[in-house]
């Protein structure tokens, strides 16, 4: 059983053409893959433990871009 979803790197390009609704939706998604990886870590099962920087990177991207687009 795979619990985690192969996460990509997403570029800036990517996040600028999404919308707010877009945005939120796929915040809500990097969150909950967070809280998904953060057990498979405790659990032992995560493979590849650069996926968390990779998903905080991802999150702080997309903040980043609903605060400019709020402002």
């Amino acid at each position: 059983m795979q619990i985690y979803k192969k996460n990509i790197k997403m570029k800036k390009k990517e996040i600028n053409k999404l919308t707010k609704e877009q945005s939120v939706k796929e915040f809500e998604k990097l969150k909950k893959d967070l809280f998904n990886i953060r057990f498979q870590k405790i659990n032992g099962q995560i493979k590849n433990p650069s996926k968390i920087n990779e998903t905080k990177r991802n999150i702080a991207r997309l903040k980043m871009l609903m605060e400019r687009k709020n402002a």
